[in-house]
């Protein structure tokens, strides 16, 4: 537990590399922030801190700079200070979107565009559908020993479908074993509940290598055709960050992100959880790849209809920017 004082050191210390993206020395905290003691207290303050795991120093004769760890520890001190809360967050952008967009596409370009105007970062709006879309039938058709196609029906009757192909030699009376088991747990299920059963093991039978190919292949099914929905902006925003200058460094998240199948996984904790924004800070994120960029995120819509409103981009970005337009973005998007 870090003491009041310590806590100002690390903000003001996370505040200033925010700004300028530079490593932080104890005579510069003093001279711009009104911390109320000596250099030679704030590099102690400093060294307890790096001690703990929420500072670095790059090299010896650098300032520090935050941890993943500290930025959590900022992160939360924001959260619970209540922003993720305030009723009108960018109340002007709230007005803004409204005004200008009454369909749900339109609404969500124009969401998307002003998201990656306000925080420089990659700004990602996916629809509703993208998880609630629900299971009427599967069918499985053997095309060969090896391989076999998935067929997807779902409730508002569209159709998807997709080639698996299988490692191992697999005979139709073990694909129609697999389809009776997957149609028994499966139908009336959405793409997000089948990603919960897999989580939870509450289903013994699902731990079948078989099975969970088959229903990695629904779930992509399920949401392919609607993550072509899912607006996002802002790559050259990312690129103008010192920590992308080099596109190189960029190339790995977006090949992360391009993935379906990755891309839902990491909005699952938002859609799942109870609080109204999510934060994941670096080495928090699923994959190595997006180590280096924090995630902020809320979902949008009701019940199973459930859509996600999101913004990605280096851990040192403006967290109290960020959260407040993407929680204003949430506001637009659900009607409020």
């Amino acid at each position: 537990m870090l003491s009041e004082r310590r806590q100002r050191v690390l903000r003001a210390l996370i505040e200033d590399y925010i700004e300028y993206a530079l490593p932080v020395g104890s005579r510069t905290l003093t001279e711009r922030h009104r911390l109320g003691v000596s250099p030679a207290t704030v590099r102690n303050d400093l060294s307890a801190l790096e001690g703990a795991g929420f500072i670095q120093q790059p090299h010896t004769s650098a300032g520090r700079m935050p941890t993943d760890a500290g930025y959590r520890a900022f992160v939360d001190e924001l959260l619970s200070s209540g922003l993720a809360d305030e009723e009108r967050p960018h109340p002007s952008l709230v007005e803004e979107l409204r005004a200008s967009a009454t369909e749900l596409d339109a609404l969500m370009d124009r969401t998307s565009a002003a998201l990656a105007r306000l925080t420089d970062c990659l700004s990602i709006v996916m629809a509703p559908s993208v998880f609630s879309g629900r299971i009427r039938q599967l069918t499985l058709v053997s095309l060969s020993n090896y391989q076999a196609i998935v067929i997807v029906v779902a409730e508002d009757g569209q159709v998807a479908n997709r080639t698996v192909t299988f490692a191992d030699e697999v005979t139709c009376d073990e694909l129609a074993a697999a389809q009776n088991l997957l149609n028994r747990v499966l139908v009336g299920r959405t793409a997000r509940d089948v990603r919960r059963s897999l989580d939870a093991d509450t289903i013994e039978a699902l731990r079948d290598p078989l099975v969970q190919l088959i229903i990695d292949e629904v779930v992509e099914c399920l949401g392919e055709s609607d993550t072509a929905r899912a607006h996002s902006l802002g790559i050259s925003s990312l690129l103008r960050q010192p920590e992308f200058s080099d596109s190189k460094a960029l190339l790995p998240v977006m090949e992360v992100l391009e993935d379906d199948r990755v891309l839902l996984h990491t909005f699952d904790d938002t859609v799942e959880g109870e609080g109204p924004v999510m934060v994941r800070i670096g080495h928090e994120n699923p994959g190595e790849a997006l180590a280096g960029v924090s995630v902020v995120a809320c979902p949008y819509g009701r019940g199973d209809a459930e859509g996600v409103v999101a913004v990605i981009g280096p851990t040192r970005m403006n967290y109290s920017n960020v959260i407040r337009a993407v929680r204003a973005a949430q506001c637009v998007l659900h009607g409020e």
